[in-house]
């Protein structure tokens, strides 16, 4: 029984579920002040309100599916650590030129991975993943509501992009079956075509 508790916290899921109960209760620690906790819960619904964002964060986790391991765990590690840098960026202010088109090329382009079961080397896919990561971190972090903790929102922006990278994996299991995998080229095709909206939006 203890082997199965260990196993079963020491895998990535658990390592991220005790991460993610650990940030929680963190702001009701004493002496927090009220900014930090509004912080963390600031940084960690941005991702999720915004389409496009939403639909890059779970096509890296079904792309990563797609590819197997070690890519399945890889993109969705090199994504999160490379946005908390693009992130800090945004906090310091520091200009990124066409930050909304590169979002919305990101949504093209992961969709068109996605829908092509695009088996790029490990590197390649790594290099791609990382250079939109920097874009979406920029975004996140040049809107940090005013009074608020930048370190916190930052956790809660990383922490909920993981979020959404293990939904795209959960997913993408459905690639071990004929039927899922034309299910997942269907969805990688409408993530492109919705970048497609974005990148219009963008450029207008």
């Amino acid at each position: 029984m203890k082997a199965t508790f260990a196993r079963r916290h020491t895998s990535p899921e658990g390592l991220l579920a005790l991460l993610v109960l650990a940030l929680a209760m963190s702001p009701a620690r004493a002496h927090v002040q009220a900014g930090e906790a509004a912080g963390f819960f600031s940084g960690f619904r941005h991702p999720v309100s915004g389409l496009d964002h939403v639909l890059a964060m779970v096509s890296v986790g079904l792309w990563g599916a797609q590819l197997g391991a070690p890519a399945v765990w890889l993109l969705p590690v090199v994504f999160p650590m490379v946005m908390a840098f693009g992130g800090f960026l945004g906090l310091a202010g520091v200009p990124l030129p066409g930050v909304e088109i590169a979002i919305a090329l990101s949504a093209v382009l992961l969709g068109l991975a996605v829908a092509k079961e695009a088996r790029p080397p490990l590197a390649v896919a790594a290099v791609l993943v990382g250079f939109f990561a920097i874009f979406h971190g920029h975004a996140h972090g040049t809107e940090l509501p005013t009074g608020q903790s930048g370190l916190l929102y930052s956790i809660g922006f990383v922490v909920a992009t993981g979020c959404l990278h293990l939904s795209g994996i959960a997913i993408g299991l459905v690639h071990r079956w004929p039927w899922g995998r034309v299910a997942l080229r269907v969805a990688g095709t409408l993530v492109a075509i919705a970048g497609f909206g974005f990148l219009w939006r963008a450029i207008r």
